[in-house]
């Protein structure tokens, strides 16, 4: 129950950082700015994060046996906060974090069924399918 809870409080996170972020677009001007000092506030956070846990840095060992491609999240998280500072004075909160949910359900529906990134093989399922399917509804509502 608690990674439930933890899940939803992230959604919630996410809708509250759009506006911070487009905020801040709109005060420097750019959203390349923005995007970077978006960036560069989480990464002082995590750090003093780390420092209060006293996390040890990983072994040289651990940090060679990462494969090359999971070195390239950051770039995707970079991506995601760039198109939704340019995307969300355009689209509106909810029409943004409309679309983002049903790409992250898409896309989690073929990573589950090959099993792809590290995630267990989960097969697509009729089930699963009308989810998606009402999820795209409740999108297309959103937009109206």
């Amino acid at each position: 129950m608690t990674y439930f809870i933890l899940a939803f409080v992230a959604g919630m996170a996410l809708t509250i950082q759009v506006g911070i972020n487009s905020t801040l677009r709109h005060g420097l001007g750019n959203p390349g700015m923005a995007t970077l000092v978006s960036f560069l506030v989480g990464t002082v956070g995590l750090v003093f994060y780390l420092l209060l846990m006293r996390t040890p840095l990983p072994a040289r060992t651990a940090i060679a046996a990462v494969p090359t491609w999971a070195w390239f999240g950051g770039l995707v998280g970079a991506f995601y906060v760039a198109v939704t500072v340019i995307a969300a004075p355009r689209l509106g909160s909810a029409t943004l974090l409309a679309l983002v949910v049903l790409g992250q359900l898409l896309a989690s529906l073929v990573i589950d069924h090959y099993g792809w990134i590290g995630f267990p093989q989960h097969s697509i399922s009729t089930v699963r399918i009308l989810g998606a399917i009402l999820l795209f509804s409740g999108v297309l509502l959103i937009m109206r």
